[in-house]
């Protein structure tokens, strides 16, 4: 499927570097620089993509132990990898330290069942450095050299499920990696041309004994030929051959009928496997043997001596030459590699040496550009190692549902006939026409190895520094017919397309918008009007599936905050009735506003968007009143909204079958996102669009009432600007004074999730004779609602927090320091709302920067070798949220995908 262009507009801006003009080359499609990227994914087992079970347990189906066996149907996996853009052909390492049950070809971890807070993977690996056109890429592996503990992971962590407040079991933990036994791995990739990359792999042995290591530089074809109904060609195999032996070393020749050949140049090894990518038939299915030579040869051949499991003809579809090397004590050593598209028989006639040289400097000139000027040292370090995590969680994510719900796995089976033996709904029936074949950034290519229509939209807010032409890409792939459901709905995340995600894609698409215009000096109109489109079908979507009762107040159901609520919100409400959720009205406000300011841009050239631009404005203002509403004398049976004027705050509401309602009185994030729905329009705006400007007086005039709890003008230096907010001047104060107090949302490192008042005085209900309880929990979830690995009653998250922060900023761009707020955390000096932000987004920075008093990173908690150990110390992980009191992080370990939003931070800084 063809890659969406996000324009056809050329940047006016000259490129300030080599790596910005590539990015430009690529876009303008005069060189294919991000034809082949880092874009393997770390985990295809256990996907939802690869479960053809009657049971649709995706864990149990392909877990780890089998992985090494059963060729993949929808997308490879390694370490560090390295593919083309279609994921044709695959390159990673895999390593043997001599002791290990299995060759580590990709990284182990807990499946869903197994770990105590749900799926974790039990190795440690760093993103160092990437580049938006993978022109310079570079990966650290810490490999232990005794036996890997894979049965001590798994049964410790078995015997902390019982206790949900007990930590999770971590490598480090189980002590391999006392007296630093361990090899630090790197592996970099350098582009000397579009088609070709120079690999680089260095190993140094951090331990006090010499260690012997083997490494296996691999390259496979993605199976594309055993799936009938993928138009796979019969006879018509790709394969990977030995092209020559030369003194100085080898060339595996890799033919596939939609490549053109490439070359593996390498060093001289000790030997040359060959085998296919092929399932063995007896060890997954316990069927006879379809093929001679499987996947899991090279495992078979180093870890059990089989010397018939690999192709003695030396060919197949899968190869490696192999190097065991022995490492002294601090010693390193090196192999270089090249994968190029160069005749096999031409010499490479460059130094591989003086390519990565360039390219990493090259590296660095780029992210100079990037960082603020008067950012520290730590910040711009912190920030490339942000962007670079990023790009490296893109990946090739292929999954056409109709082909999947059909089945065919084993291929030799008929199609559905696991499936049809049972009885249960097929996972994602309804999402039949989606079909995804793209490169796309993922949230965490281990723990999340799938787009998430939420977490996509932050994503693409943060390689929007770097590269605003991927950022516009994403979004628009994300509408896409190819991923938009024809009746308006976005696929939330394959494990349930059908989940709701907030509707933030409006807000990502208008920053990204201007992002660009900085970047570029150009207004890219055509993104901004393509998005539009499809959003405003989405939008629609919205309004007729997620408000029951057409009362302007939404239910949303899911969105995103997995066990923030008292109930399990994909699911109806025991004993029936409905939630009426503030987070649900706030993001369906916020879409309604961004979608009013990208109609209002398009409309100051185009008039025909000017209707649109008042229809959102009228959205707005019917859903801020709705969420606003008290009865009144005049109509005391009146539906009531969600804002509690005694305890300035919104709650969510649930409305039972009787008619009746609870105001659910949980302090949390759904009270304070109703702040987000807020945007600022400047008269001399309003002036050039009269039919715009009609509806916003008559409003105005006829709903007075309406108008002043949302609406707000005042004129500063001859320019005159309206502040359009759910929450109004009146109640931002209030619930500002609640954000404000660190005895309830505001920590030492951000905004927590939830109330920490909850920890004292927790929440209960009784809903039809069910008592349910909700309290503060800074670290773990203790509620498994949506899974174990998440948790949204305590900790801090960046992406809500992200969204608050420029609510600040909106109202400071308003308000202009008329007004300043007390600040108990400023020894309750008054501050600006801008002011204020600045501090909440330093103390999310200060998760990742050494504490000059102690000397420690807070997002490292009390890990010993990662606070100390100068071989760990330096390289840092982007966790997936952070505990509510000490800054600890938490959940997926690599979760750079939101985490990320860090790069912005820094960036807003200093802006």
């Amino acid at each position: 499927m063809p890659i969406l262009r996000p324009s056809s507009v050329i940047p006016l801006r000259v490129p300030r570097n080599a790596e910005e003009r590539r990015i430009v080359d690529d876009t303008s499609e005069k060189a294919p620089w991000k034809k082949w990227g880092t874009y393997v994914s770390e985990r295809s087992w256990g996907t939802v993509r690869e479960d053809y079970s009657a049971s649709g347990d995706a864990w149990n189906y392909l877990p780890h132990d089998l992985a090494r066996s059963k060729a993949y149907r929808w997308g490879e996996d390694g370490m560090a990898g390295w593919c083309d853009a279609a994921q044709l052909l695959c390159f990673a390492p895999a390593f043997w330290n001599g002791a290990d049950p299995i060759l580590k070809e990709r990284a182990f971890g807990l499946n869903g069942h197994e770990g105590n807070h749900g799926e974790d993977v039990k190795e440690y690996y760093f993103y160092l450095e990437n580049t938006p056109t993978h022109s310079y890429a570079k990966y650290l592996y810490k490999y232990p050299q005794r036996t890997f503990p894979y049965d001590d992971l798994v049964r410790e962590n078995a015997a902390r499920q019982g206790n949900p407040a007990s930590f999770e079991y971590e490598l480090l933990d189980t002590g391999i990696f006392a007296e630093n036994r361990y090899f630090d791995i790197f592996v970099e990739y350098a582009k000397a041309s579009p088609e070709t990359v120079v690999i680089r792999i260095r190993a140094i042995n951090r331990g006090p004994d010499a260690a012997t290591l083997h490494l296996l530089p691999t390259i496979w074809f993605r199976d594309t030929w055993s799936w009938k109904e993928s138009g796979a060609v019969p006879n018509c195999h790709p394969s990977i051959s030995l092209s020559k032996n030369a003194e100085h070393g080898g060339v595996l020749l890799a033919k596939h009928r939609d490549l053109h050949p490439m070359c593996l140049h390498f060093p001289p090894a000790n030997e040359i496997l060959f085998t296919d990518n092929a399932t063995n038939y007896g060890r997954v299915y316990g069927k006879p043997q379809l093929h001679a030579f499987c996947k899991d040869a090279f495992h078979e051949y180093l870890i059990h001596g089989r010397g018939e499991a690999v192709n003695p003809a030396q060919t197949g579809t899968k190869a490696a030459p192999v190097y065991v090397q022995q490492i002294a004590s601090g010693a390193e050593h090196a192999w270089t590699f090249v994968l190029s598209g160069d005749d096999e028989n031409r010499a490479t006639d460059f130094s591989a040496d003086n390519v990565v040289a360039q390219r990493r400097t090259e590296c660095d000139a780029f992210y100079n550009t990037i960082h603020p000027n008067r950012a520290t040292a730590e910040e711009k370090r912190l920030q490339t190692l942000a962007l670079s995590g990023m790009f490296w969680n893109k990946q090739f994510y292929f999954f056409d549902v109709q082909q999947w719900i059909d089945g065919n796995d084993p291929p030799t089976e008929k199609p559905c006939s696991v499936r049809k033996s049972c009885r249960r709904v097929i996972r994602n029936s309804h999402w039949r026409a989606l079909n995804a074949d793209f490169v796309m950034l993922m949230p965490d290519k281990w723990e999340y190895p799938w787009f998430a229509a939420w977490d996509l939209s932050f994503h693409a807010m943060t390689v929007a520094l770097a590269d605003p032409d991927l950022a516009k890409e994403q979004i628009l792939l994300l509408v896409s017919e190819a991923l938009l459901h024809p009746n308006g709905h976005l696929p939330a995340y394959e494990w349930e397309f059908s989940d709701a995600n907030p509707p933030v894609h409006a807000w990502a698409a208008w920053h990204i918008y201007k992002s660009g215009q900085r970047h570029y000096g150009i207004k890219d109109r055509d993104f901004l009007e393509r998005v539009f489109h499809k959003l405003l079908v989405n939008f629609t979507w919205w309004v007729n599936r997620k408000d029951s009762n057409d009362n302007n107040i939404f239910e949303g159901g899911f969105l995103g905050l997995d066990n923030i609520s008292l109930f399990d919100r994909s699911v109806p409400v025991p004993g029936g009735g409905l939630i009426e959720q503030s987070d649900g009205t706030a993001w369906m406000g916020l879409f309604s506003l961004y979608m009013m300011r990208i109609a209002f841009e398009l409309a100051l050239q185009d008039p025909v968007y000017e209707d649109l631009a008042t229809k959102f404005f009228a959205h707005f203002m019917v859903m801020a009143d709705a969420v606003n509403h008290t009865a009144s004398d005049d109509d005391p049976d009146a539906s009531l909204g969600l804002w509690d004027e005694q305890d300035g705050f919104y709650y969510d509401q649930l409305r039972l079958p009787d008619g009746r309602t609870v105001p659910l009185r949980v302090r949390s994030l759904v009270g304070l996102l109703p702040m987000v729905a807020s945007s600022i329009l400047y008269q001399e705006d309003i002036d050039q669009l009269p039919m715009f400007k009609a509806r916003y007086e008559w409003f105005i005039n006829n709903r007075p009432a309406m108008a002043r709890s949302i609406l707000t003008a005042r004129e500063l230096g001859g320019q005159r600007k309206h502040l359009l907010s759910i929450v109004g001047q009146k109640r931002f104060r209030k619930i500002l004074r609640r954000l404000l107090d660190t005895n309830e949302f505001l920590a030492p490192f951000g905004l927590r999730s939830l109330s920490k008042i909850h920890e004292k005085q927790p929440y209960v209900v009784e809903i039809n004779g069910q008592r349910i309880q909700i309290g503060y929990e800074p670290a773990e979830a203790l509620s498994r609602l949506k899974g174990g690995n998440s948790n949204w009653r305590g900790p801090i998250w960046f992406p809500t927090t992200i969204l608050l922060l420029d609510t600040l900023a909106v109202f400071d761009a308003f308000i202009e320091d008329a007004i300043k707020f007390p600040f108990p955390a400023n020894n309750g000096i008054a501050m600006s709302s801008g002011q204020i932000a600045r501090d909440i987004g330093q103390r999310m920075i200060n998760l990742f920067i050494r504490d000059p008093a102690t000397g420690l990173i807070p997002c490292y908690g009390g890990v010993e070798t990662l606070q100390h150990d100068p071989h760990w110390r330096d390289h840092l992980l982007f966790f997936e949220y952070f505990h509510g009191d000490n800054g600890a992080g938490l959940g997926a370990a690599h979760q750079t995908g939101w985490t990320g939003l860090i790069a912005n931070l820094i960036e807003r800084k200093y802006r």
